[in-house]
């Protein structure tokens, strides 16, 4: 069971949280010539001012540059370009904050899997009780199981609670495209590696990574952006257990889950799971690799 996670560690461990917070990322509006429904799914930020967007957007084949969607009164987003693989940078113009207004108008980004629109709740339940940078438009949902007495209680046990933070876009869920792994590359995504989680880290007798955001980040660096697609056959520097939930079939978390438990194991796992009826996915189930 979950709750008996921290009798696994002890003096001399460093468990890595991924602090990134969900935001409201998800935005419905209108063509501003025509009366079609637009979605707007914000996935990365890319100017500063919050302005300027790598989006998805449906319909896609009707969406095209330089096209505008009306959002709300204060919100509206023009169609700049498109990316390889359907994507479009958009330019957000707002009239105001332009978080408080996503704040507002934004709906939570659930998964595609729970078939139901968001409510006010999810704002706080598809969240761990850690997030702290705004970015992420999706749960790192390892974290998810956590709670503050299940931290202090690892704590208690000796570890170390250190955090990175990963904004979770479109690197960590795209599906694998083709079936040569090696000729994979994935959005890069915005990371930061803090200094004191560093020498926590270097201090360490064992690295405990909170899910596969937490294992990119700390595999990548200290910070900026990163790619970095974890297959088998890749060497691990900083990660030595990993606690993560049960993936999607073909996507780049599987894989690197394989990459690190070793194919055979982490199958059998999932066969495990699936004959024992676990749950999977965000609000699923999760298990720890040693």
């Amino acid at each position: 069971m979950f709750r008996d996670f921290p009798s696994y560690l002890g003096g001399g461990d460093c468990v890595v949280i991924n602090d990134s917070r969900v935001f409201p990322s998800r935005l419905y509006g209108r063509r501003e010539q025509g009366t079609g429904r637009v979605e707007v799914f914000l996935t990365k930020q890319i100017s500063a001012d919050g302005l300027t967007w790598e989006a998805l957007v449906r319909p896609g084949r009707k969406m095209r540059t330089g096209e505008r969607i009306v959002v709300s009164e204060d919100l509206t987003a023009e169609i700049l370009g498109r990316g390889e693989f359907g994507e479009r940078t958009i330019r957000l113009r707002a009239t105001g904050n332009i978080f408080e207004i996503l704040d507002r108008v934004g709906h939570v980004p659930l998964p595609p899997y729970i078939r139901r629109s968001d409510t006010r709740e999810d704002r706080d339940r598809y969240q761990t009780v850690f997030a702290r940078e705004r970015g992420s438009v999706a749960a790192p949902t390892a974290g998810l199981h956590f709670t503050p007495e299940i931290l202090d209680a690892c704590r208690a046990a000796g570890a170390a609670i250190a955090r990175v933070t990963l904004h979770v876009g479109l690197g960590t869920f795209q599906p694998l495209h083709g079936d040569v792994i090696e000729q994979t590359k994935l959005h890069s995504e915005s990371f930061t590696v803090p200094q004191q989680t560093v020498r926590a880290m270097d201090a360490a007798r064992r690295v405990v990574a909170v899910g596969t955001t937490s294992v990119r980040a700390i595999e990548s660096g200290t910070g900026a952006e990163t790619d970095l697609f974890i297959y088998p056959g890749y060497q691990f520097r900083r990660t030595g257990a990993m606690l993560t939930n049960f993936h999607l079939p073909r996507s780049s978390l599987l894989v690197l889950v394989c990459a690190f438990a070793g194919r055979d194991l982490a199958l059998e796992a999932y066969r495990h799971a699936v004959i024992e009826r676990y749950r999977f996915f965000s609000y699923g189930d999760c298990m720890l690799i040693v």
